[in-house]
């Protein structure tokens, strides 16, 4: 054999090698992720042979399958439209599921492995049983509440979030983001018309299939105030410690001036701590968080869950959930790596690269309430079987981290406190029970209006937490932090009255 012919040879051989390999690394190690990936179209028609678990919360079904007289055995439907999409998801035929939806699909589509003893029943018997149904800890009239709300809110804006978490467990009551959008079109068998939907979600400009209440990181304002104020705590100061303040305050290596909202706050050259965050006072938390220095800070705001690139929204084990971003203080320092004071006193008034998830707002102020202790948050209560008769899964509430000693977290409650009864939070008061918060107005931009923040907690009269909230209204301007104050106390309100059974 000539030369040429060896060469040839030598190169098909190769080719072949190659293809062999290849072979077998589809059908052996990508098996599996191809067989379960939610773009494989034939393995999602194939579910719909067996009918879906209901997603539910408070005894009402969130998500249910119905049954068609079409090629696909069973429809999904989501009765509320609106008002869980951000929960709950959506399970379309030829696009990737999110939400709750996602997260406990295998349980829900009866795939689990906790479902296998149904599998093998099946093959004998010829029947279908149904998937899973997993049970959501969401209030129902909080969650309402939350929606009405926001979505009526008194400032006209398009874009919020709203989280309420019950301190003492981490179960998260309402979550609810603005805009919303209706699943059931995306969850039709119609796949062109399902595409079409969500194209025309994903080009609005207000973008409705965003979580705003877990994937929206925005300045926090002065409710950052909260963490320099357990900074300060924990370094030796007390609530009726003296902090310099004045009516403008200017770092020597900043050529910006800060000043407080009004020339009416905290004019003097002193205030107690508890009254600066009374008043909001921004000259006041300034100069402590540059005097506590910008590892006493970002510490503090990890101490609370900033920088926590791990946590998920689902079980309380943590393993599978909805996606959270990341909380973040950002960088402090000079270009030489040494710290920028004119950039930690903006930090420590919420502003500068300080962004925040509305959800971190509701769990600083439920670790505050909750004796300093913050728990993991979560959405899945229970998972039970098709035929409702057993339990797989029950919440097992978990501490997440110690965020404040109970000492210091017993001063921000009394700060708090004050800060609703005397202070800018006063549109949050109910009657007959202690509520406490922290409001915030963060500069959005330079052509941008403000945005209206407000974290918050309510207890009984006992010292038991009942909720802790969060509100944010984007680019809200004037007036965007009192009705986000509003919001939180009507949301707390809601589920005052579903404890007192009224």
């Amino acid at each position: 054999m000539n030369a040429p012919l060896r060469r040839v040879g030598v190169v098909i051989i190769v080719l072949f090698g190659l293809l062999f390999a290849n072979l077998n690394w589809v059908q052996g190690y990508k098996a599996e992720s191809y067989r379960t990936s939610d773009y494989n179209g034939r393995v999602q028609v194939a579910e719909y042979d067996r009918q879906r678990g209901n997603i539910e919360a408070g005894g009402r079904a969130l998500a249910t399958s119905t049954e068609t007289e079409g090629e696909l055995k069973f429809l999904r439907t989501y009765p509320d439209n609106e008002l869980y999409a951000h929960v709950i998801g959506y399970k379309p035929v030829n696009l990737a599921a999110i939400g709750i939806e996602r997260a406990e699909n295998e349980f829900l589509a009866g795939t689990s492995d906790q479902l296998f003893a149904d599998r093998v029943r099946d093959v004998f018997t010829g029947e279908e049983t149904g998937g899973g149904n997993v049970l959501l800890s969401i209030n129902r009239r909080a969650q309402e509440t939350a929606y009405q709300q926001l979505s009526e809110n008194r400032v006209g804006v398009s874009r919020g979030a709203a989280v309420a978490i019950d301190p003492r467990t981490g179960a998260i009551q309402a979550l609810v983001s603005i805009p919303s959008y209706d699943p059931n079109p995306l969850g039709g068998h119609d796949t062109g018309a399902a595409q079409e939907a969500f194209n025309a979600l994903e080009g609005d400009p207000d973008k409705p299939l965003n979580n705003r209440a877990l994937g929206e990181v925005l300045p926090p304002g002065s409710t950052f105030k909260v963490v320099v104020a357990a900074a300060a705590l924990e370094n030796g100061t007390t609530i009726d410690t003296p902090i310099s303040a004045g009516p403008v305050y200017r770092h020597p290596d900043s050529g910006t001036d800060i000043r407080n909202a009004v020339p009416s706050i905290c004019p003097q050259d002193e205030v107690t701590l508890i009254t600066a965050l009374t008043d909001s006072c921004n000259t006041g938390f300034a100069k402590l968080g540059v005097a506590l220095g910008a590892e006493a800070v970002k510490d503090k705001a990890r101490d609370f869950g900033f920088e926590d690139d791990e946590l998920v929204v689902g079980r309380t084990n943590g393993d599978s959930g909805l996606p959270v971003a990341s909380s973040r203080t950002g960088d402090i320092q000079n270009p030489d790596g040494g710290e920028d004071g004119a950039a930690l006193a903006q930090s420590s008034i919420g502003q500068n690269n300080v962004r925040m998830t509305p959800l971190e707002g509701a769990m600083i102020a439920a670790a505050v309430a909750n004796g300093g202790t913050q728990m993991r948050p979560y959405l899945v209560q229970q998972l039970l079987h098709a035929d409702r008769t057993s339990s797989f899964y029950t919440a097992d509430p978990r501490e997440l981290r110690e965020s404040v000693s109970s000492s210091v977290a017993t001063d921000l409650q009394e700060m708090m406190v004050n800060v609703v009864r005397a202070g800018t939070g006063r549109n949050a008061r109910i009657d007959g029970y202690t509520v406490g918060g922290k409001t915030g107005t963060a500069q959005a931009g330079e052509n941008d209006k403000d945005h209206g923040w407000f974290i918050g907690f309510a207890m009984s009269d006992d010292g038991q937490p009942i909720s802790a909230v969060c509100v944010v209204l984007e680019n809200a301007g004037n007036g965007g932090s009192a009705e986000a104050t509003r919001i939180s106390g009507q949301i707390m309100r809601a589920l005052i009255a579903e404890r007192e059974g009224r």
